[in-house]
Protein backbone atom coordinates (compact mmCIF):
# COMPACT_ATOMS: atom_id res chain seq x y z
CA UNK A 1 0.00 0.00 0.00
CA UNK A 2 1.34 3.40 -0.98
CA UNK A 3 0.63 6.68 0.71
CA UNK A 4 1.25 10.07 -0.84
CA UNK A 5 1.06 13.48 0.67
CA UNK A 6 0.68 16.63 -1.33
CA UNK A 7 1.04 20.00 0.29
CA UNK A 8 -0.62 22.68 -1.79
CA UNK A 9 -0.02 26.21 -0.63
CA UNK A 10 -2.32 28.05 -2.98
CA UNK A 11 -2.94 30.69 -0.35
CA UNK A 12 0.77 31.51 -0.26
CA UNK A 13 0.85 32.22 -4.00
CA UNK A 14 -2.45 34.08 -4.03
CA UNK A 15 -1.51 36.47 -1.23
CA UNK A 16 1.08 38.49 -3.21
CA UNK A 17 -1.32 38.74 -6.15
CA UNK A 18 -4.06 39.99 -3.85
CA UNK A 19 -1.70 42.63 -2.47
CA UNK A 20 -0.78 43.75 -5.99
CA UNK A 21 -4.42 43.80 -7.11
CA UNK A 22 -5.73 45.73 -4.08
CA UNK A 23 -4.92 49.26 -5.37
CA UNK A 24 -6.54 48.50 -8.72
CA UNK A 25 -9.66 47.15 -7.02
CA UNK A 26 -9.82 50.26 -4.85
CA UNK A 27 -9.47 52.53 -7.89
CA UNK A 28 -12.20 50.62 -9.71
CA UNK A 29 -14.51 50.96 -6.70
CA UNK A 30 -13.88 54.72 -6.58
CA UNK A 31 -14.66 55.09 -10.28
CA UNK A 32 -17.87 53.07 -9.93
CA UNK A 33 -19.01 55.18 -6.97
CA UNK A 34 -18.26 58.39 -8.87
CA UNK A 35 -20.23 57.21 -11.88
CA UNK A 36 -23.19 56.14 -9.76
CA UNK A 37 -23.22 59.46 -7.89
CA UNK A 38 -23.22 61.64 -11.00
CA UNK A 39 -26.28 63.80 -11.66
CA UNK A 40 -26.61 62.32 -15.14
CA UNK A 41 -26.82 58.80 -13.76
CA UNK A 42 -29.49 59.93 -11.32
CA UNK A 43 -31.42 61.51 -14.20
CA UNK A 44 -31.24 58.25 -16.16
CA UNK A 45 -32.52 56.32 -13.15
CA UNK A 46 -35.35 58.85 -12.74
CA UNK A 47 -36.44 58.42 -16.37
CA UNK A 48 -36.13 54.64 -16.22
CA UNK A 49 -38.44 54.59 -13.19
CA UNK A 50 -41.17 56.36 -15.19
CA UNK A 51 -43.88 54.48 -17.02
CA UNK A 52 -44.01 54.48 -20.81
CA UNK A 53 -47.01 56.84 -20.66
CA UNK A 54 -45.07 59.33 -18.51
CA UNK A 55 -42.13 59.17 -20.89
CA UNK A 56 -44.46 59.68 -23.87
CA UNK A 57 -45.90 62.77 -22.16
CA UNK A 58 -42.34 64.15 -22.09
CA UNK A 59 -41.80 63.18 -25.72
CA UNK A 60 -39.38 60.34 -24.92
CA UNK A 61 -39.14 56.62 -25.43
CA UNK A 62 -36.99 54.27 -23.37
CA UNK A 63 -34.48 54.05 -26.23
CA UNK A 64 -34.00 57.83 -26.16
CA UNK A 65 -33.31 58.26 -22.43
CA UNK A 66 -29.50 58.08 -22.62
CA UNK A 67 -29.41 60.31 -25.70
CA UNK A 68 -31.64 62.83 -23.94
CA UNK A 69 -29.50 62.90 -20.79
CA UNK A 70 -26.09 62.90 -22.50
CA UNK A 71 -27.11 64.71 -25.70
CA UNK A 72 -25.40 67.97 -24.77
CA UNK A 73 -22.19 66.21 -23.75
CA UNK A 74 -21.71 63.56 -26.45
CA UNK A 75 -22.87 63.13 -29.99
CA UNK A 76 -24.87 59.91 -29.76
Amino acid sequence: MAATTTDLHTGDRAAPLAVLAAPFKALLNVLVHLAEASPRMRAIQKYQAMSDAELAARGLTRDEIVHHVFGDKFYL
